[in-house]
């Protein structure tokens, strides 16, 4: 009798281990799936705006041809600086402002790439840039959710890398204005972004949790999605700038 009930137990057990599993595996693709929704959601806002502004030539010219491109880019700094306070304040209004007003200031940024984009090659270059970021994304980000190695001892190498690169990209905009560098610097920005990317996926994985209550999941969720959406529009601004580049030689 003793015997059956070990075993009777042992049996329990499992099957609660698997019932426990298969629950944390079903919240972990439901949050997951939350992530990339308002990630995907996010990108498609910011076309809207870009597209909205970029044809109307007298906003173009007028953020183009003034301070606002640097007003703009210091909020987009700004937001992504503060975005961990604002998405985890507890109040699901200022998450989404905090969201909704980081894509909207990056379609306002890219209004005047894109329109001249349209200008001297068309909206095909547009789609194609579009394209080979989605590809370059979606590769990396499962890459991320699915391997085992843990990618967190690049952390400190991502974020060196990214500054650097951004004081490259600011100087090179203000004082050399040179297209080889250019070139060279969205190159370098592609790959560290595919990396980041990764990293990206394989944290916001691990932050879930199965006793997480909805409003938690949310704002978690959000979070992700702010995370890669800048991933995501960042490979894109710098693949168009490339493809710019090589189809203007």
């Amino acid at each position: 009798m003793a015997e059956f009930d070990n075993r009777g137990f042992s049996q329990a057990r499992t099957t609660a281990a698997r019932t426990s599993a298969h629950e944390i595996d079903e919240g972990l693709r439901s949050y997951m799936l939350r992530v990339y929704n308002y990630m995907a959601l996010g990108v498609a806002f910011t076309a809207v705006v870009t597209l909205a502004i970029a044809s109307n030539p007298s906003l173009v010219v007028g953020i183009a041809n003034s301070p606002l491109m640097w007003v703009l880019f210091a909020g987009i700094l700004g937001i992504g600086f503060f975005a961990p306070k604002l998405i985890f304040s507890g109040n699901a209004v200022l998450a989404h402002a905090c969201y909704w007003g980081y894509a909207a200031l990056w379609g306002a940024l890219m209004a005047p790439m894109i329109a001249f984009t349209f200008a001297t090659n068309g909206g095909g270059m547009v789609v194609q840039a579009l394209l080979i970021t989605s590809v370059t994304f979606g590769a990396t980000s499962m890459y991320g959710y699915v391997t085992k190695r843990d990618l967190s001892p690049f952390a400190t190498f991502f974020m060196m890398a990214a500054i650097g690169l951004l004081i490259a990209i600011v100087v090179n905009a203000i004082f050399f204005q040179d297209v080889g560098m250019s070139l060279i610097v969205s190159c370098l920005v592609v790959l560290l972004f595919a990396g980041i990317t990764a990293y990206e996926t394989q944290m916001i994985k691990e932050m879930y949790t199965s006793s997480d209550g909805k409003a938690v999941v949310q704002q978690k969720a959000i979070f992700g999605a702010f995370m890669l959406y800048g991933s995501f529009v960042t490979m894109f601004i710098h693949i168009l700038n490339i493809l710019n580049i090589m189809g203007g030689d």
